[in-house]
């Protein structure tokens, strides 16, 4: 299967487990190439909210997003990262039709889930569109995402571990990104798909990322010159309106609790503060 679960309630430990150990087996893989490579998507907030007895858990992710720096393009050392992975057991994926999927590759574990890894990139010209590939070799590509540059500005790094998607005990550090860019690169997802844990995953790391949303606003201060985060605020802005604009909407529907005012009015609220701090006059 490779249909993200669409709620909740689909989500299991399990799944975020194998992520990890995935995450951890392809840091141990391309070591020296990491400085290249930056973890966004949905095992983002698990691991830049530390676990607290009064934060509820993030329900986690199926998979791995990594995205890849254009110099990985412009040096042609993707044959590097594809050449490594390779050897490690990594291939290219398929479709739960069958079709090949070049920019997702999966390693296969005996008695766990398949460790899946969605490669990523951000647009090498003005002629690339959102949401197409970068070809890089006949079973290798990766999708385009704008905004996805902004991540290597803002990153934390976090250490990994304690074991791999085979068992190996390692710990690695790695790039991942930060509350600043994860937050407008949610506010583009939700306008480009329609997934509602976009806008789950969002409110979770506003709501629950550090002491209070300025500690967000501060990461972002730095990327409020560039026009994919102008662009990505005012998306904020109109999807998160009102209690039934779809950004709160979306968010309690994947929680299974789509008739929860007050949760929706949470979530309006903390977005809305936050854009606020970020200097957005119409929230």
């Amino acid at each position: 299967m490779t249909d993200k679960p669409l709620l909740a309630t689909d989500y299991t430990p399990e799944m975020t487990q194998t992520a990890r150990g995935t995450l951890l087996y392809i840091a141990t893989t391309l070591g020296d190439l990491l400085d290249q490579i930056v973890l966004v998507g949905g095992l983002v907030p698990s691991l830049i909210i530390p676990d607290r007895p009064q934060i509820p858990a993030h329900v986690g992710t199926t998979d791995v997003d990594l995205g890849l720096s254009l110099a990985l393009l412009d040096s042609e050392q993707y044959t590097e990262v594809s050449k490594r992975l390779r050897r490690a057991g990594f291939e290219m994926d398929k479709s739960d039709r069958g079709n090949p999927t070049r920019q997702r590759w999966v390693i296969n574990v005996e008695g766990k889930p398949p460790g899946r890894v969605d490669f990523l990139m951000q647009p090498s010209d003005s002629e690339s569109k959102a949401g197409s590939q970068q070809d890089l070799e006949a079973d290798f590509a990766a999708t385009i995402i704008p905004g996805l540059h902004l991540a290597f500005q803002d990153h934390i790094v976090v250490s990994v571990g304690p074991k791999t998607i085979k068992g190996e005990t390692a710990t690695r550090k790695v790039q991942v990104c930060g509350p600043g860019a994860f937050i407008i690169l949610k506010a583009l997802a939700i306008r480009r798909r329609n997934e509602p844990k976009d806008s789950y995953d969002l409110h979770h790391v506003v709501r629950y990322y550090g002491e209070s949303v300025e500690e967000i606003s501060d990461r972002i201060a730095p990327l409020l010159d560039d026009p994919i985060t102008q662009e990505a605020l005012g998306f904020l802005a109109e999807d998160f309106k009102e209690l039934s604009s779809i950004g709160p909407s979306r968010a309690a529907k994947f929680l299974g609790r789509p008739d929860d005012v007050d949760f929706k009015a949470d979530v309006r609220g903390n977005v809305r503060g936050l854009l606020r701090k970020c200097g957005v006059k119409s929230a």
